[in-house]
């Protein structure tokens, strides 16, 4: 017969055992956001190229739309392309944020943490909205899509 101290340490043990065992899987599966400078915060206008949906995070990429209100270009003359990722699609889409929300085409504005080595990506910063744009209608040179009339704010009440 097994000691009821003895009995309570084993199950203890197991317990600790898989607490652990299902710590390590959430660890794998889901990484953080230490690679972003949460320090910086970037507000970027760019026009939508791609809505990628993502269980554990939704990205959005697009041209970036310069301070002139014209595309910016590297030294090849592309555009330059970006990325934010947020949080999952169901979460995002609960917000508003779709693929069919964000078609390509899209202009918007957006405040972003970008990564720490300098890629072009980032991440949605903090509870800011994601500002659209009416359909074809960028904001003034050196603005953002939240000064547009018609403009949509989603994801959060305020850009």
């Amino acid at each position: 017969m097994t000691h009821p101290i003895q009995g309570g340490r084993v199950r203890a043990a197991l317990l600790a055992l898989l607490v652990a065992g299902a710590g390590i899987g959430a660890a794998d599966a889901h990484h953080s956001f230490a690679m972003y400078d949460q320090t910086k915060t970037v507000v970027m206008t760019g026009v939508a190229n791609q809505f990628v949906a993502q269980a554990n995070h939704a990205e959005l990429h697009f041209y970036v739309i310069g301070p002139d209100g014209k595309l910016v270009k590297d030294a090849e003359g592309k555009n330059i392309s970006w990325g934010v990722e947020m949080a999952g699609a169901a979460a995002v889409a609960r917000q508003g944020i779709t693929a069919e929300t964000f078609p390509a085409g899209t202009i918007f504005s957006v405040k972003v943490n970008p990564l720490r080595d300098g890629t072009s990506f980032g991440s949605r910063a903090g509870d800011s909205a994601i500002a659209k744009c009416p359909w074809k209608t960028p904001p003034a040179p050196g603005k953002s899509c939240d000064t547009v009339k018609g403009s949509e704010l989603l994801g959060a009440d305020k850009f």
